[in-house]
C-alpha cells in the first residue's frame, strides 16, 4: 500500500541518497554528502525553511519531495514550492509523482492561507516537464533566473 507522510530525522539517510541520485540523473552534478546532510539537518531544525514528505510502499521509502515557502504580497498568501522530487527507478511510470502532487494540491485546497504551487525544472529535463504538463501544470508564465554563490 502506497502512503505519503511527513519525513522525520530517521529518513535522512534515504533523503541524502535520493538527492544525490536526483542531482546526478537530472543535472550530472555530484553533491557533497557532508554539505547535503547539513542542509537537510538545517531543514529539520528549522521548519520555517520547509519540509520533506516521503512516499512509502508497505513501509519501504520509495520517493520524496520537499516543500519550501514563498510569501506573495500580491495575493496575500503563501505559495508552496515543490522541490527535490525523487522516485526510485523501479517505481517510476506508476503514478507515484501524481499521488505526491494530488496530496499537495489537496492540502493547499483545504487551507485558505495557501494559494498555489510552483516548481522549477532544469530546461534539459524533458522527461520531468512532460510529467508536469500531463498533470495540468503550466510552465508558460514565468522564467526563473538565478544567481548562486
Amino acid at each position: 500500500m502506497i502512503t505519503i507522510r511527513k519525513a522525520t530525522l530517521a529518513d535522512i539517510s534515504f533523503l541524502v541518497d535520493f538527492q544525490q541520485k536526483l542531482a546526478q540523473e537530472t543535472e550530472n552534478v555530484t553533491l557533497d554528502t557532508v554539505v547535503l546532510h547539513k542542509g537537510m539537518q538545517a531543514l529539520f531544525d528549522d521548519p520555517s525553511k520547509g519540509f520533506y514528505n516521503v512516499v512509502e510502499d508497505n513501509g519501504t521509502v520509495i520517493g520524496c519531495h520537499m516543500i519550501t515557502y514563498e510569501w506573495s504580497d500580491w495575493r496575500n498568501g503563501l505559495v508552496w514550492w515543490l522541490q527535490s522530487v525523487y522516485v526510485i527507478e523501479s517505481y517510476r511510470k506508476q503514478g507515484i509523482f501524481k499521488l505526491m502532487y494530488e496530496n499537495i494540491v489537496n492540502i493547499i485546497q483545504k487551507d485558505p492561507s495557501l494559494i498555489g504551487l510552483r516548481l522549477y525544472v532544469d530546461k534539459s529535463n524533458a522527461r520531468a516537464m512532460k510529467v508536469y504538463e500531463s498533470i495540468g501544470m503550466n510552465g508558460e508564465h514565468y522564467t526563473v533566473y538565478e544567481w548562486m554563490k
